[in-house]
């Protein structure tokens, strides 16, 4: 509530408005305000919708990531996602040191980049894992060198390319690593006061922790922004999963290779005639060579078969499927 004039205060302004010191309609004319118009089924921000699917889709990502880097660094790797938030690019550049880890990634089919920023730390420790070593950051941060970079690259494309998969309910999205920079100042790929959401991972190689954040550009992400709602991405995924994880699941099932133990039979011996083994003695079986045999897959009976000869190999003849229910 403003404050009551008191008298005194209300006698000195009656008495500059009969001197005209105060003008009386410049103080009671309207104020113009500039007017912007806003679209509110559209809103130029990240709601927290928003922000929660994002956040989800670079959970995914993590798992992607603590998955795949291990192949490169023979190192045990942690992601988890930290926060997700929105604010303006040039408070996202303001908070970046020099030097500084910054992918510029393109994301066809959607237009511009996206940024994914990696602690230096975490770099020095990648190069250095990478040639050899075990892993450990610089005591006092300096400038990558061209090979440094170009190592760093390597590691940076195979983060990129997991891109896709996490984004597949949203796009269908094919990012590429187009140039990694040391300098805030050549990444400026949106406008200082555009808005952009940055989803920050913590990743931990070894001992070693630091942070990425991916910055994400309102304006990139404005074609899929009715996508990115996690009643929509839960209902496409479950979707996709109904028609592809089944044949996924059954394609991996067939390429999983399984022990098949085929008995020719069984015998008791003393351990005196076991150590007096020779090459050429004879070990009599409890089977005849017309008997079938039993044929295991792992530990598990199923099979029926006759002993024989294939393509001059020892091979067996299956006679009997043994089901489940009769094993």
């Amino acid at each position: 509530m403003s404050d009551v004039l008191s008298q005194a205060e209300i006698d000195n302004l009656l008495n500059a408005m009969s001197k005209g010191e105060v003008d009386v309609e410049e103080m009671t004319a309207p104020k113009e305000v500039p007017v912007k118009d806003y679209d509110f089924s559209r809103p130029s921000k990240f709601s927290k919708e928003h922000l929660r699917t994002l956040e989800i889709i670079f959970e995914h990502y993590g798992r992607l990531l603590s998955t795949n880097l291990p192949v490169y660094l023979r190192k045990n790797v942690q992601v988890e996602v930290m926060n997700s938030e929105a604010v303006t690019y040039q408070e996202f550049t303001n908070a970046l040191s020099n030097p500084v880890l910054l992918g510029i990634v393109d994301v066809e089919p959607l237009k511009g980049n996206i940024i994914m920023e990696m602690a230096t730390k975490l770099g020095f420790a990648i190069v250095d894992r990478m040639l050899g070593g075990e892993g450990e950051p610089l005591e006092k941060t300096r400038d990558f060198s061209e090979i440094e970079i170009l190592i760093i690259q390597r590691v940076m494309n195979m983060c990129v390319d997991l891109l896709r998969e996490p984004w597949e309910n949203v796009t269908d999205l094919h990012p590429k690593l187009n140039r990694i920079e040391t300098n805030p100042q050549f990444a400026q790929i949106i406008s200082p006061s555009e808005m952009i959401s940055i989803v920050t991972l913590n990743i931990k190689i070894g001992d070693v922790e630091g942070l990425m954040n991916i910055c994400l550009p309102y304006l990139t992400l404005e074609p899929v922004m009715d996508k990115l709602n996690t009643k929509y991405w839960f209902s496409n995924m479950q979707e996709h999963d109904e028609h592809v994880s089944s044949d996924e699941m059954e394609s991996l099932i067939k390429k999983t290779q399984v022990p098949v133990t085929a008995i020719l039979g069984n015998s008791t011996i003393s351990v005196n005639d076991f150590i007096s083994l020779q090459n050429g003695d004879i070990i009599r079986l409890d089977r005849k060579a017309d008997d079938e045999l039993d044929v295991y897959v792992g530990a598990i009976k199923k099979f029926n078969a006759l002993p024989g000869t294939y393509d001059n190999k020892y091979a067996v003849r299956v006679t009997n499927v043994i089901r489940e229910e009769e094993g």
